[in-house]
């Protein structure tokens, strides 16, 4: 499956970010169906509240005419105790051209622009190390 990726959406995004998602949605074979949205899940699964790893990624991406839109990229991490659960570290929301973080609330562009290429970066480096497992899920 390959997209027509929305690439002027306000946030910027690295070009290898989305030829990240291209070479991992090629791999998948769509459903026979129309599909209007696609959502990402990249698991590490030795992640662990005790032990660490590397946080849970989710994509969400949405068909809108010919092309597809990125409409949220959230970055997951356990917190809380003693019962630690899962909460947005950082989350990028395109269709509010926002980025949310746990530490500092919803950011001024310019931090925000800076936590996007920190986040991507890291993202993109520790895909390259393999340590996701990918689950696709067609809406």
């Amino acid at each position: 499956m390959q997209l027509n990726l929305n690439k002027n959406q306000g946030l910027v995004m690295p070009e290898s970010f989305y030829r990240l998602l291209n070479r991992e949605l090629a791999t998948v074979t769509p459903p026979a169906i129309n599909v209007s949205a696609v959502t990402l899940n990249f698991r590490d699964c030795d992640y662990s509240a005790e032990y660490g790893g590397y946080h849970p990624v989710e994509i969400r991406l949405e068909k809108h005419s010919e092309q597809w839109q990125l409409i949220y990229i959230t970055d997951f991490s356990f917190s809380g105790g003693p019962y630690p659960e899962l909460v947005k570290e950082i989350d990028i929301c395109f269709e509010r051209q926002q980025v949310f973080s746990v530490y500092g609330g919803w950011l001024d562009r310019c931090s925000g622009k800076e936590l996007i290429k920190l986040f991507t970066g890291n993202f993109i480096e520790y895909h390259a190390m393999a340590v996701y497992s990918l689950t696709v899920c067609f809406d």
